[in-house]
C-alpha cells in the first residue's frame, strides 16, 4: 500500500479529493447563491433574511477555505475554476431571486444536496480511516442538519 504524507492509503486518499473537489464546487455554488440572496432579498422579512444570508454567505466561505485546505492535506488540487464548479456542481444556481418563500427554499434544496454529498464522503472517510475529513464533515453535517431544521421551521 502507498500511503500519502500523512499515513492515509494513497488510492483511498485520491477517492477522498475528488468528492472532496465536488464538495467544493457546490459549496461555491452554493457561497454564491446565498451572496446573492443577500443582495436582492425584498419584502416584509428583508431584515431578518439579509441579515441570515450574510451568516450563510460567511460560514460558506470557510468551509469552502477548509475544504480546500483538506484536499492540499490529502495532496490533491483543489478546483479554483468557476468553469469547473459548473461543470460538476449539483446544486442549482438561483438567479435574480428577492422573494423570501422562494430565497429559502433554494437555501433548503441546497444544503439538502450538499448534506448527501458529505454524508458520501463521510463513509468514504471512514472507509481510509481519514479522522480528519471524518471530522471535518461530521461537524458540517451536524450544523447543516440544524440549519435545515431551523429553514424548514420558518417555510412552516
Amino acid at each position: 500500500m502507498k500511503s500519502n504524507i500523512i499515513g492515509l492509503d494513497q488510492e483511498k486518499s485520491t477517492k477522498l479529493v475528488n468528492e472532496l473537489n465536488l464538495l467544493l464546487a457546490n459549496f461555491q455554488v452554493y457561497y454564491q447563491n446565498v451572496r446573492g440572496l443577500h443582495w436582492n432579498i425584498k419584502g416584509k422579512n428583508f431584515f431578518q433574511l439579509h441579515v441570515k444570508f450574510e451568516e450563510f454567505y460567511t460560514d460558506a466561505q470557510e468551509k469552502v477555505d477548509l475544504i480546500a485546505e483538506r484536499i492540499l492535506t490529502l495532496q490533491g488540487t483543489p478546483l479554483h475554476t468557476f468553469s469547473d464548479y459548473s461543470k460538476i456542481a449539483s446544486v442549482s444556481v438561483g438567479k435574480n431571486i428577492s422573494n423570501d418563500n422562494e430565497a429559502v427554499q433554494l437555501v433548503v434544496t441546497s444544503i439538502s444536496e450538499l448534506l448527501k454529498i458529505e454524508r458520501s464522503i463521510l463513509n468514504l472517510a471512514d472507509e481510509a480511516e481519514d479522522e480528519g475529513t471524518n471530522s471535518m464533515m461530521s461537524d458540517f453535517i451536524a450544523e447543516q442538519e440544524k440549519t435545515l431544521w431551523m429553514m424548514n421551521a420558518w417555510l412552516g
